[in-house]
């Protein structure tokens, strides 16, 4: 992909959006079949399971390597996605998941950037003149790229080194006709998408993104994040110039440090574990005490010094929760840590929707119970990557079993709780920070930590 000559814009009509991603399907379809043939129980001997895993095997590195190439030209929803499948533990096909995400960590913050010239003509009409007119020196090529922008250096006119994010051209459109597509089929698949509520999570996902596209909120939310923990001297978040920022053009101090997979590789475990106590306390204060939620824990959007602090770049998925949902997640939190099960099954069903009478029940109430042990768990909990790919895991077995019975034909689809339509990016919170402190490795006392604002009320944001 290096070698290639870089494009100065994604592609952004609906079709040709949607002819790129089905290039995809001859190198994905095989996936497709194994996970159909897994969740609908085709019996085969021990030799045709042996042949069918050999297959995968040998597809599993083109097919990641064709995902590499194809969503790092999108942009946008599609490399959101491949982010989210770079690191999440258990969500790439079991057995699969080394192949999968070794490609597809490089769409973490190293995605294919566009042309220097299209950064500078953003620029240029953002803020009203080419970039070596603006700043004192600039770097024509990006030093990070991701799903809606890409990140060059600077020096300012008064001499500070700042790293300025520039919005890819047309990116907007292009993400306009992802969802107009997903809705399209939602609306195609009515009565079974009705069923697992996908319009209220198209309705949250359209919201966040289109928060997302503007970077001037970005900006704001940063400071926003920079008063909440201005006491915390483990947590740093780049300093915003207002001044050099817009809509589609976003400059900040430019903060050195290590990346995520470097500093999982050479870091000490002294040093992994006060960054992943760092990352639990930016994360989940913010969220009990303040009722601010960072959604996008993804390994891009950190960098580490070698003593283990850890500075936070990007604030564009960020949401402000209703006080009483926040309260709500505090009752069945609470009720867990006090082991009051009554009132811990009236929270799963008044505030996350669960259903008593339904089969489901189980599975729901037990899946939440694992989400929370690292809260539950008295003492050190040890963060690992088999306890974050079975949390995942756990839950797509039990919807499996629950799909495909013994003896009936057809299968089935089972009841989806009505969540809260926050809970989009509070699930997507849950998943992602489990993998990226199963990455680090990290030891913490998480519920001596977090007992304090689970119990306490909600603070009003720092002004």
């Amino acid at each position: 992909m290096a070698d290639e000559k870089p494009q100065h814009k994604p592609p952004t009509s609906r079709l040709g959006r949607l002819a790129r991603l089905a290039t995809l399907a001859p190198k994905s379809l095989p996936f497709a079949l194994e996970g159909a043939k897994r969740a609908l129980g085709v019996k085969r001997n021990d030799e045709e399971r042996e042949e069918a895993k050999k297959k995968l095997h040998a597809e599993a590195k083109k097919a990641a390597e064709a995902m590499l190439k194809t969503l790092g030209e999108m942009k946008g929803l599609p490399l959101k996605l491949g982010q989210m499948a770079s690191y999440i533990d258990g969500i790439v096909p079991p057995g699969y998941e080394d192949k999968f995400q070794h490609a597809l960590k490089k769409l973490q913050d190293k995605a294919p950037p566009l042309s220097p010239e299209a950064a500078e003509t953003m620029v240029r009409s953002e803020l009203g003149a080419a970039p070596e007119d603006v700043f004192g020196a600039w770097e024509r090529e990006p030093f990070a790229a991701a799903s809606i922008g890409q990140v060059h250096r600077a020096v300012t006119k008064g001499g500070a080194e700042v790293a300025v994010k520039v919005q890819y051209p047309g990116i907007d459109k292009a993400i306009e006709n992802d969802l107009k597509s997903i809705s399209l089929l939602e609306q195609m698949m009515a009565p079974v998408s009705r069923k697992v509520n996908a319009k209220q999570t198209l309705d949250e996902i359209r919201k966040v993104f289109t928060d997302e596209l503007d970077y001037s909120r970005e900006a704001e939310m940063a400071d926003l994040f920079r008063r909440i923990n201005a006491d915390d001297p483990d947590i740093h978040i780049p300093r915003v110039h207002h001044m050099l920022t817009t809509r589609r053009v976003l400059t900040t101090d430019f903060v050195p440090g290590m990346g995520y997979q470097e500093f999982c590789a050479t870091g000490t475990q002294e040093a992994r574990d006060r960054a992943g106590q760092t990352i639990w306390r930016f994360t989940f204060r913010s969220m009990l005490r303040y009722g601010v939620l960072y959604a996008d824990p993804h390994p891009g959007n950190y960098r580490f010094q070698e003593d283990g602090r850890v500075t936070f770049l990007d604030f564009g998925c960020v949401k402000e929760l209703p006080p009483e949902l926040v309260a709500g997640m505090k009752r069945y939190m609470i009720a867990a840590m006090d082991s009051d099960w009554h009132e811990f099954d009236r929270a799963c069903v008044e505030v996350l929707g669960y259903d008593p009478e339904d089969e489901s029940w189980d599975l729901y109430r037990s899946y939440t119970m694992q989400l929370l042990m690292p809260l539950v768990t008295k003492g050190v909990w040890h963060c690992s990557q088999e306890s974050a790919r079975e949390t995942v895991q756990y839950l797509t077995r039990g919807i499996r079993q629950l799909v495909k019975k013994e003896g009936e034909a057809l299968p089935v689809i089972p009841h989806v709780p009505k969540m809260p339509q926050e809970f989009t990016f509070v699930n997507r919170l849950q998943w992602g920070l489990s993998s990226v402190l199963a990455g680090l490795r990290s030891r913490a006392p998480f519920r001596e930590m977090s007992e304090p604002w689970i119990r306490d009320g909600l603070h009003p944001i720092p002004k």
